[in-house]
């Protein structure tokens, strides 16, 4: 039923999250902040304030530094920058976490200032300010994870030089006559599927099949001298060609080998014929 696995179920589940940031995060401190603005209050006692704030830095800080670990590591794995990984990484969980850890660390940072400026000019509307800071921020980061997450299960085209890499070898394979409608799907510097439509050279496919087996080709050289009938022709040529296309399944198995060595992103390959 899944031919492919359950990579994109990471995305979906990452999307629903980040929509659940935009609406429920950056909305409702955007409402509350705005609010705040237009409706006057008192400043009251900030101590429970205080003690959630910093409860928020020391789980949210702890939390993002493991995942800054985690990305750093597979960024490294994969060749590519952390801030390449967060745009186009493979794990889009780990990116959800971090971003979402930075977005709070963030907005302690601001409540906390806000808060502060708050008390000293005992002024409630820097802390509504700070609201809508904080729902910007939110709403920021939101966006940037939908859009990636929406990029990941809809599918980008692998870049163009890692794409032709792969063409050009299929290109250079002396079993090989053509390539044609190539396909590419990229989901990260880690996942890649390509497709494309091949000509084989079948004669070239002979001459290596021959050339694996001379023993064999010796032998058959006598069979042909004892052939005497059409019939006895058609039989040699049915169970010899039925050989040759055998081994044109070990060939684009090596192909496909080659291909998984030159570029080990590529986890599935379809080749058409």
């Amino acid at each position: 039923m899944h031919p492919y696995g359950f990579t994109n179920e990471r995305y979906a589940w990452a999307l629903v999250s980040g929509v659940g940031i935009f609406f429920l995060g950056g909305g409702v401190s955007l409402y509350h902040g705005i609010s705040g603005l237009f409706a006057t209050h008192e400043l009251g006692d900030m101590t429970s304030s205080w003690i959630v704030l910093g409860a928020s830095l020391l789980f949210e800080g702890g939390t993002m530094t493991y995942a800054f670990r985690h990305i750093k590591k597979s960024a490294e794995a994969a060749g590519v920058s952390v801030w390449d990984y967060l745009k186009r990484g493979a794990d889009p969980t780990a990116v959800q976490v971090f971003m979402e850890d930075c977005a709070a660390v963030t907005g302690v940072a601001i409540a906390a200032t806000c808060l502060t400026l708050s008390n000293v000019f005992n002024n409630p509307m820097i802390d509504s300010l700070g609201s809508i800071s904080i729902g910007v921020l939110l709403t920021g980061v939101a966006m940037f994870l939908i859009r990636r997450n929406v990029a990941g299960l809809v599918g980008t085209r692998m870049e163009e030089g890692k794409e032709q890499e792969i063409v050009k070898l299929l290109a250079d394979d002396p079993v090989i006559d053509s390539v044609e409608d190539v396909k590419s799907t990229s989901m990260g510097p880690e996942w890649a599927r390509f497709k494309a439509e091949i000509l084989i050279d079948g004669e070239e496919v002979t001459r290596r099949y021959i050339s694996r087996n001379p023993q064999e080709f010796a032998q058959e050289v006598e069979k042909l001298k004892e052939l005497k009938t059409p019939e006895d022709v058609e039989e040699w040529l049915v169970k010899k060609g039925g050989r040759i296309v055998s081994s044109l399944g070990n060939e684009v198995d090596r192909i496909e080998l080659n291909i998984k060595t030159k570029r080990p992103e590529v986890k599935h390959i379809d080749l058409e014929m």
